[in-house]
């Protein structure tokens, strides 16, 4: 989770205020399951880059759809193949709930009654993108940088950045070299075909009743009968999981639809439904061509780590282009939504253009959905966040009288693309490092242990009171996710905690983590909520705040203020 345990506030950060917190919210995590500090040192450059690359001084504007209250479908009187929809103005008639609606079949819960009309997508209005930078700038080579990451980062091609500097072996870049980087230059606008609700693309209530490792055996193919070992000797213990547990491990950690998971698994390498896939890919059946993601958990995560970036860039309409592997760059249409925005921003990173507009029309994934599953949009809980959502009252993460440190501001909830969704926390004590720690993190809420394993404990804040029964799901609600917490004494799965009853120790376990800590992330109906928006953390009336900075920001209460720094310190002490 964090490069030796904790990282510093930077106060002179190059990007402050809204904008920088709004563009930098996804692309600029450190990972919480693995990622090296290489790339935390690299998306930690985006704030500035992403700043200089899409916003002029003069228009600076972020405008939030996110909860724009309760939305409407359209429905036609279709048989047959099942259409894909482009953005319509019409209404009529909203969906049944989830919680209303009957089965179609014993794996999934559908939101529209076997024989109703088909519904098409939800219209989405149009997004205020940002406005692409219109003038060149300089940037230094640094250790680890090849030109194809440059180009990505700054939204040009390679082949831009080439010419700008007359480039005779593009391969080989020295470090300190100032490259001039010119103006995105977009060739065209992307299709505005809604592939998938927003509910399709995260672990959400649509994908509750899901039984995933019966469907892989029902289809037979070489999925069904996979077995991968996975883990790190240094990091976690080593264990052999098949493909089905190995899919729903990913979607679990990463909070992203098995469906949309088998899915794309399927349209790239056909590994759920043939029992011999090309030999070429059984190595990196995603096509994510990088040495060191051989293997399918290590593909999953990449493709999931890619679905969020895409939907939670533009969330927080964060993005304005997309940049094909082929180099081309892309206006995105400002009427998709954001489960598409994922799905498109992942295949951003596999094909050229020709091939990325197969794979995001009706004869590509979407296809390959509706082939496995049926229609997407039947599957669609809308609206995912209610326009009022508020966060349940909580308290801070550990036990009265103990003094702790703040040690992370809102980065990552899971992964390099999902959203700000966590705070960090450091136990007393003056040692460093992965140390055993006696001290208790404690339930900031009431709520059941639903999951609890490898450094996670998942805990469900639904009661019987609430408007949404306790459903023992991670899937529906407000949830809350624990990390790092040692399997000593850890809380089992079926406990229901009263907040500030024991959750566990606090450690390195799970992930990745030099430092004893506790990472504490949200998620409402499987979307990570960030902690630096419009629905900040409330710890005892601690309001978390953040600057545009992965793992710097603030605690606020009655005109006090506690920094996320890197180690203890005064200013970052923090007790109830």
């Amino acid at each position: 989770m964090l490069k030796n345990g904790y990282r510093r506030l930077l106060v002179n950060a190059p990007v402050r205020g809204p904008v920088g917190i709004g563009l930098a919210q996804i692309y600029l995590y450190s990972s919480s399951n693995g990622s090296m500090y290489a790339l935390e040192r690299d998306f930690s450059d985006r704030i500035a880059t992403m700043a200089r690359s899409f916003l002029t001084p003069a228009k600076i504007v972020v405008t939030m759809f996110i909860l724009g209250g309760a939305l409407f479908v359209c429905s036609r009187s279709l048989e047959g193949n099942y259409p894909v929809w482009k953005v319509s103005g019409e209404n009529a008639s909203s969906p049944k709930s989830l919680r209303e609606a009957s089965s179609p079949s014993s794996r999934t819960l559908a939101t529209r009654l076997p024989g109703t009309p088909i519904l098409t997508p939800t219209p989405d209005p149009p997004r205020l993108l940002p406005t692409l930078r219109s003038e060149a700038i300089s940037y230094t080579v640094r250790s680890g940088d090849t030109l194809n990451q440059i180009a990505q980062r700054y939204f040009v091609s390679p082949q831009q950045v080439i010419q700008a500097n007359q480039l005779s072996n593009p391969d080989l870049l020295e470090v300190g070299q100032v490259l001039i980087l010119p103006p995105p230059q977009p060739e065209g606008i992307a299709p505005n075909v809604k592939i998938l609700p927003d509910s399709e693309l995260v672990y959400g209530p649509a994908s509750a009743s899901f039984d995933l490792q019966d469907f892989v055996r029902s289809q037979g193919g070489y999925l069904a009968s996979y077995q991968e070992e996975i883990g790190a000797k240094d990091v976690s213990p080593l264990q052999v999981l098949t493909g089905a547990q190995i899919v729903q491990k990913v979607a679990q950690e990463f909070s992203v639809n098995p469906r949309l998971l088998l899915a794309v698994l399927e349209y790239q390498s056909g590994w759920v439904t043939q029992s011999k896939p090309n030999e070429d890919i059984l190595e990196y059946p995603m096509q994510a061509y990088i040495p060191w993601r051989k293997g399918l958990y290590r593909q999953l995560t990449w493709a999931a780590d890619q679905l969020n970036r895409g939907y939670y860039l533009w969330r927080v309409n964060g993005v304005a282009v997309w940049v094909l592997a082929d180099g081309q760059v892309l206006s995105i249409d400002p009427t998709i939504n954001a489960g598409t925005a994922g799905v498109q921003h992942l295949f951003a990173q596999l094909y050229d253009r020709t091939g990325w507009e197969r794979a995001i029309s009706e004869q590509g994934l979407f296809a390959t959905y509706v082939r496995l599953f049926g229609y997407p949009f039947d599957f669609a809980v809308e609206p995912l966040l209610p326009p009022d959502l508020a966060q349940p009252p909580m308290q801070l993460p550990f036990e009265k009288g103990q003094v702790w440190a703040f040690t992370g501001g809102p980065h990552g909830g899971w992964g390099d693309g999902s959203a700000w969704a966590a705070l960090d926390f450091a136990p007393p004590g003056e040692a460093l490092g992965c140390v055993v720690s006696d001290a208790w993190v404690v339930a900031v809420a009431d709520g059941q242990i639903v999951r609890s394993d490898e450094g996670a404990v998942v805990q469900d804040l639904d009661v019987p009171s609430s408007a949404f029964p306790m459903d023992g799901l991670e899937q529906t609600g407000w949830t809350v996710l624990y990390m790092h917490i040692e399997s000593r004494d850890r809380v089992p799965v079926g406990t229901y905690l009263r907040a500030g009853e024991r959750v566990g120790h606090p450690s390195c376990e799970g992930g990745f983590s030099t430092g004893t800590h506790v990472h504490l992330a949200r998620r409402y109906n499987g979307e990570w909520i960030p902690a630096d928006q419009d629905l900040p953390f409330v710890l005892d009336g601690w309001v978390s705040k953040g600057t545009g900075i992965a793992y710097d920001g603030f605690l606020v209460r009655d005109g006090q203020t506690v920094v996320a720094l890197e180690g203890r310190h005064p200013e970052n002490a923090i007790q109830r």
